[in-house]
């Protein structure tokens, strides 16, 4: 049976501004740089540069027009000509002045590889194996592990350098590679790598333990038989769960940590901290911000539509598409103020928290820090400090962190 039923129901949702919004403040320097380019390009009510204000427009809210001219119901141009040519925000005081030049310094990491071959610099290798060493390290996937066969470096090395290698020669410089760090890199396979970083430790009975666990009863690890390994090895239960708490420590990918700067080598800090005796000052990098403000000759535009008395479909379109533009215009150029706002005011209560580690840079003075903490101290929502704080990076005098 059909029921016709009144509820009433209080939901929150964001609008598509707030949803921009949100994306324009996680972005890091460089793509928020990319960001304001792309937006120039796309709508033509956005200049750049600071332009002198028009003496026709400087007293525009006094400026009284026909009632004839435009039916307000439907436009509010008033709304549009009343704005400033310059923004608010851009008369504060930035980073540095014009007039000088700003270098940043940027933080660079080499690849797996180039990392890789600088520490085989210091080792004492024959040409011979230099060309082995080479190879050996060139076929290191982007995980850290050997992707090649013995057999089959032995007949590339042959194949491509008319160099006749043993098995045992390729295997002493394999042994030298996998001596390097990160631990467990050039492994053949998962249980070479996970050997060769306990092998490294400190031998503890925790560590001997892990040790036997994944040599000989490797197997039985991986299937997860603790009850056998128990057995096996001749240990109580305790030993082995603090032998396999050793396992979990160790890491499956040690060429991950590394690799993973390759893509991207050059880092642009967000933030500038500078200590001066026990004073700590932070300032947005702005580097490349253009000064945005509405284009003059838009607002020419919709002033020369309003005194037209009788208006065509064509013209009522034309005005609605340049009010749109200006929406868009404005609401960008607020969006940016405000997510300058956000990123200064988590940033500051950043650095109040953690005050005493950047005016010595010693890490044994860094306080446990949660999102939680900044949030309540800024009174923003978790999400939103999570968003400042991805893929942001602060440059101060100890170098550049994420």
């Amino acid at each position: 049976m059909l029921k016709q039923n009144l509820t009433f129901k209080l939901t929150q949702k964001l609008s598509p501004q707030q949803i921009k919004l949100m994306k324009l403040i996680q972005l890091s320097t460089l793509d928020f740089e990319q960001r304001i380019k792309n937006e120039i390009e796309e709508n033509p009510a956005l200049d750049t540069g600071i332009q002198e204000k028009v003496s026709d427009f400087e007293n525009q809210e006094e400026d009284n027009f026909s009632d004839n001219s435009v039916d307000n119901s439907d436009i509010d141009v008033e709304a549009y000509l009343s704005d400033d040519d310059i923004p608010s925000y851009k008369l504060n005081s930035f980073n540095y002045n014009s007039e000088e030049e700003k270098n940043t310094p940027i933080s660079s990491h080499t690849s797996l590889h180039e990392n890789l071959k600088n520490q085989t610099n210091v080792l004492i290798l024959t040409e011979k194996e230099k060309v082995i060493s080479d190879f050996i390290i060139g076929s290191v996937d982007e995980n850290g592990y050997l992707s090649r066969s013995i057999e089959e470096l032995i007949d590339d090395i042959a194949f491509t350098q008319n160099e006749i290698i043993s098995s045992k020669d390729l295997k002493n410089v394999l042994i030298m590679i996998q001596n390097l760090e990160p631990p467990g890199i050039a492994s053949r396979n998962l249980q070479e790598c996970l050997s060769i970083q306990l092998k490294r430790k400190t031998k503890t009975d925790e560590i001997l333990t892990a040790i036997k666990i994944i040599d000989e009863g490797f197997d039985l690890f991986s299937k997860k038989h603790f009850k056998k390994m128990q057995e096996k090895f001749n240990i109580d239960q305790d030993l082995l769960k603090k032998g396999l708490n050793e396992i979990e420590k160790l890491n499956p990918k040690p060429g991950g940590s590394v690799s993973s700067f390759s893509e991207n080598n050059h880092i642009v800090p967000d933030f500038i901290l500078n200590v001066s005796e026990n004073d700590i000052t932070v300032n947005l990098n702005r580097r490349n911000a253009p000064d945005l403000h509405i284009s003059t000759n838009y607002k020419e535009m919709l002033k020369g539509y309003q005194s037209t008395k009788v208006k065509s479909k064509a013209q009522k379109e034309t005005v609605q598409f340049i009010k749109q533009k200006l929406d868009a215009a404005k609401w960008f150029i607020e969006a940016i103020n405000q997510r300058y706002q956000t990123l200064s005011l988590t940033i500051d209560a950043i650095i109040k928290f953690q005050k005493e580690y950047f005016l010595s840079g010693d890490e044994k003075k860094l306080k446990p820090m949660i999102l939680k903490d900044i949030a309540k101290k800024t009174n923003m929502d978790i999400s939103t400090v999570s968003r400042v704080a991805n893929s942001k990076y602060i440059e101060n005098p100890y170098g550049t962190f994420l």
